[in-house]
């Protein structure tokens, strides 16, 4: 699922790109199959070669190449000059596979496992590209941020019928637009459509930091794993959800 332009753009404008670490590039797919919710444009083979050109120019140090692969709004927040001198601190990794390719409605999660330690340590990282390919969020799985773990919560809530629960994450203007019943109504036709709740994969952190901070919370749904957009304000409220407006 995706913002609205304006939206995305407000939500990222002011956020910090981290580097992926060094990597080489083992790539052995196994493509999740869709159904037909899926629309999105990015192919699998396009998702492996964006995630390919990514590692290779990490691990040549090639921060004019990874600057490149940004998603626009990510783009602007950064500078290839300050791609480099991340780079100078990046941890050498020995190999790097992916594992499974997540088309969603307008955007494509990426599952993969880095090895590190000299082949003595498995690192799963998880990647989101937009519909051109490029990079929009990545996570080391198995770290959380007081934003992300809302998220998830506010997600949890939805999913076992708790509605004034999850009401309880908005921001007091945003409670105003939404009632437990907006709630309800929303998530019920999202799962409906999109062939029910299976499980929760993760939370990742698009931004954070400033006015607006986004989270994406990949879903596995019956018929598509997804990812929906949650925007925060500076005090770690949520103040916009996506639920696809085509949708719901």
């Amino acid at each position: 699922m995706k913002l609205t332009p304006c939206l995305l753009a407000a939500a990222l404008a002011t956020c910090t790109v981290e580097l992926i670490p060094a990597a080489s590039v083992n790539a052995e797919l196994r493509v999740a199959q869709a159904q037909s919710a899926t629309r999105t444009s990015l192919t699998a083979a396009q998702a492996n070669a964006s995630a390919t050109a990514l590692l290779k120019a990490i691990q040549t140090r090639d921060a004019q190449a990874i600057y490149d692969l940004l998603s626009p709004p990510l783009k602007s927040a950064s500078s290839v000059e300050a791609i480099a001198k991340r780079l100078e601190s990046a941890p050498v990794i020995d190999s790097f596979r992916v594992v499974e390719i997540n088309p969603g409605l307008d955007d494509t999660t990426v599952d993969t496992v880095t090895v590190t330690n000299e082949g003595t340590r498995e690192l799963p990282l998880i990647l989101v590209l937009d519909d051109d390919g490029k990079l929009l969020a990545w996570k080391w799985v198995g770290t959380m941020l007081p934003i992300e773990q809302t998220a998830l919560n506010f997600v949890k809530d939805l999913q076992a019928d708790r509605w004034i629960a999850a009401r309880y994450y908005l921001d007091l203007e945003f409670q105003k637009e939404i009632s437990p019943a907006d709630l309800e109504r929303k998530w019920s036709k999202l799962e409906r459509v999109l062939g029910g709740m299976k499980r929760v994969k993760s939370a990742l952190v698009a931004s954070q930091g400033s006015e607006q901070q986004l989270v994406l919370v990949t879903i596995e749904f019956g018929n598509v794993t997804d990812n929906l957009f949650v925007i925060f304000n500076s005090q770690g409220r949520i103040i916009n959800v996506d639920f696809s407006a085509d949708l719901v």
